[in-house]
């Protein structure tokens, strides 16, 4: 059989020759034996299998044949063609095999559960400073106090000293939630029969309600419901309308202590706070007080501590403001002020906590970021 257009003589009868069927079929498998992937023995399948390989071509030349000699010709190309094909077929299988192992190794995928692809979770840096301040005062023989964040003004302005003109008392910078004269969140109302500071709107009652923009009303609590001697510190989450940016925040964390006792002197809240200063940054931390002017006590004066290391520049840095409890406020919460004195005190915990680890973004403390928590250490 001829085919059209085909160059092919078919009356040349060499490849049908045994020794040549066999050379075909050896050199098929020395190819297939030397293909190193699937790929590549894939692209030797033409020159062995295709039309125009050597059993191909023989198979053309049984047509050239006497009719006798046709059955074994063609029982003799048929044979080869089948050794090559398994040939093809073995070598292919080995391949997909080593490629199959080669993929198991090289993309291997641990589906066991390691201890810490879930990590228990941790307290944020905030709290357990939070925690480490509240150990340190509570060793020195102070109470942790509380109070509600939704807070009655009078207990966050008026028995504080800070009369109703106040800027502090504006829209500008405190979150009110109800107007004087308003119902007030539960367990916002103040002790009966208390009454306010002179020069300020009176008592609690009637009160407006307000978001707290200190924890000083945490200390006008405890007054009104505990007698002297007082010895407390009250941290917690307070509220200004500030913007946020790198240094402010609408929800900051402070704390603040009061002392209310006997005999009490600028000299006992200097040594608190220069023990206080040392524990939060080292031994060496050096301490200054520059005078200044708070409502709620008198005399007043504020509280730089210098840092060295300093992302700007060595330099004094303001940490709180504290004085002594004016008499006023004492006379507002029920306590003699010719009988008692104290002291009190106010530092950002925010504040602390960016100083102690050189941050300069008080948005990286809120956030969430692992890897802030991570960086400066959390504790189950």
């Amino acid at each position: 059989m001829t085919y059209r257009n085909d160059p092919y003589d078919p009356k040349q009868v060499a490849l049908l020759d045994p020794a040549a069927l066999a050379e075909a079929v050896d050199a098929a498998r020395r190819a297939f034996a030397a293909a190193a992937d699937p790929d590549e023995l894939t692209g030797l399948r033409p020159a062995h299998l295709g039309d125009r390989a050597p059993v191909s071509l023989a198979r053309r030349e049984i047509g050239a044949l006497p009719p006798a000699a046709k059955a074994e010709a063609g029982k003799r190309v048929n044979e080869a063609r089948r050794t090559i094909e398994a040939g093809f077929a073995e070598r292919r299988a080995e391949l997909d095999r080593a490629e199959a192992a080669r993929v198991l190794v090289a993309e291997r995928v641990d589906v066991t559960l390691p201890y810490d692809r879930c990590p228990r979770g941790a307290r944020h840096p905030m709290t357990l400073l939070m925690e480490q301040i509240g150990d340190l005062f509570v060793g020195m023989g102070y109470e942790i106090a509380e109070g509600p964040e939704a807070e009655l003004e009078w207990a966050n302005f008026d028995a504080l000293n800070i009369p109703p003109d106040h800027p502090a008392r504006g829209l500008m910078d405190t979150v009110h939630l109800a107007a004087p004269g308003t119902t007030g969140a539960p367990g916002t109302t103040a002790a009966p029969g208390t009454t306010g500071a002179p020069g300020t709107t009176g008592g609690a009652e009637g009160s407006g309600l307000v978001l707290r923009t200190h924890t000083s009303s945490v200390q006008v609590r405890t007054m009104l419901t505990r007698q002297p001697p007082i010895y407390i510190i009250c941290p917690g989450r307070v509220y200004r309308t500030d913007e946020l940016d790198a240094t402010h925040s609408p929800v900051f964390h402070q704390v603040e202590g009061l002392v209310v006792d006997r005999g009490i002197t600028m000299a006992h809240l200097r040594g608190t706070l220069e023990h206080f200063a040392r524990m939060m940054f080292g031994a060496d931390a050096r301490v200054r007080w520059r005078p200044h002017y708070f409502p709620f006590t008198e005399p007043s004066a504020e509280f730089d501590v210098w840092f060295p290391q300093h992302r700007a520049g060595p330099r004094w840095v303001e940490w709180g403001g504290c004085g002594m409890v004016n008499p006023r406020v004492l006379r507002a919460c029920g306590v003699d002020p010719e009988v008692y004195s104290g002291f009190a005190f106010g530092m950002g915990i925010d504040r602390t906590l960016m100083l102690r680890h050189g941050i300069s973004e008080i948005r990286d403390t809120f956030e969430g970021d692992v890897r802030f928590s991570r960086a400066l250490g959390v504790e189950a």
